[in-house]
């Protein structure tokens, strides 16, 4: 690929680390976290998402781009300029948040308005950038490499490793998922004072859903672990838990509005929180498996 089509990837990769900083400030920095509109749900469910997700990928973009000329260039053009295109969309999805906490508030701190104004410029220059120096489409199915192949120690030190990982793919990204998700879940215990052993699990199984869709979404997307061709069932239940964590993560979001429009009261305990939350994602786990197994005994 041509050398203004890396130097548009190095564009998003430093417009990520910006958002990064900003975001950061924004929600970790208690004087300006309590003037800001995006402080509560179904806002902050959005942000909390994109600051875990963000540096993530951001970081895999940056570690793979010095082997931009190694052979697999043509998979690895395409793979890259998707998740550059993943990372922006995140980054979108929470401007996006952040303006609309702006406009359903009515006002916010002139500097966190004009920070979400540079985010925002800077976020569609890198994608009009992406964009105009894109590569011609190519199938998301045939990638003969992925990003492990770019990881030389991997191979020298362990070489038996790399192919381990892409036969057991789901099962690692599971175990992520779940390590990820006790980290989070354990600083928010301890930051917010929580006992209730209830809440704390409830609060795990969200987070471990949620990461574990990501890891399959955006392996899916940029190919990052090539996998191997999976059984009927394995696809339907794989398609049946990104939609749980999906319905999960939103009714979580918009558990008070939702729960007002039909009691007249928001959520205010925790059994209603789970069976609200988990009976949405449920609902749309199996709908989800009826639908994919419909089509694929079509």
């Amino acid at each position: 690929m041509a050398p203004m089509k890396l130097s548009a990837l190095w564009a998003v990769a430093a417009i990520a680390a910006v958002f990064e900083v900003m975001a950061l400030v924004v929600t970790q920095d208690a004087a300006v976290r309590a003037t800001s509109p995006w402080q509560a749900d179904p806002y902050a469910v959005v942000v909390s998402f994109a600051l875990l997700a963000v540096p993530t990928l951001d970081l895999a973009l940056i570690v793979r781009l010095p082997a931009w000329r190694a052979p697999g260039g043509a998979d690895r053009a395409q793979q890259t300029a998707r998740a550059a295109g993943a990372l922006l969309a995140v980054i979108g999805c929470a401007l996006a948040t952040g303006w609309a906490a702006v406009i359903v508030r009515g006002s916010a701190p002139a500097p966190l308005v004009a920070g979400l104004a540079v985010l925002s410029v800077l976020a569609v220059g890198g994608g009009a950038a992406l964009w105009w120096q894109r590569a011609p489409r190519g199938p998301a199915r045939g990638w003969r490499h992925d990003w492990l192949g770019d990881i030389p120690l991997l191979g020298r030190w362990f070489p038996g490793l790399a192919p381990r990982v892409r036969a057991h793919a789901t099962a690692l990204f599971a175990v992520l998922s779940l390590v990820a998700a006790a980290g989070v879940v354990g600083a928010q215990t301890v930051g917010d004072g929580w006992t209730d052993p209830v809440l704390i699990g409830w609060a795990l199984v969200v987070e471990t859903a949620v990461l574990f869709s990501c890891c399959v979404v955006a392996n899916a997307v940029a190919g990052f672990v090539a996998r191997p061709a999976r059984s009927r069932a394995a696809g339907v239940t794989e398609s049946a838990v990104v939609a749980f964590a999906s319905g999960l993560a939103a009714v979580t979001a918009l558990r008070d509005p939702l729960w007002t429009a039909v009691t007249g009261a928001p959520v205010t305990t925790v059994p209603t929180l789970v069976g609200l939350t988990v009976g949405a994602g449920l609902v749309a786990a199996a709908a989800t498996a009826a639908v994919q197994m419909w089509r694929t005994a079509a």
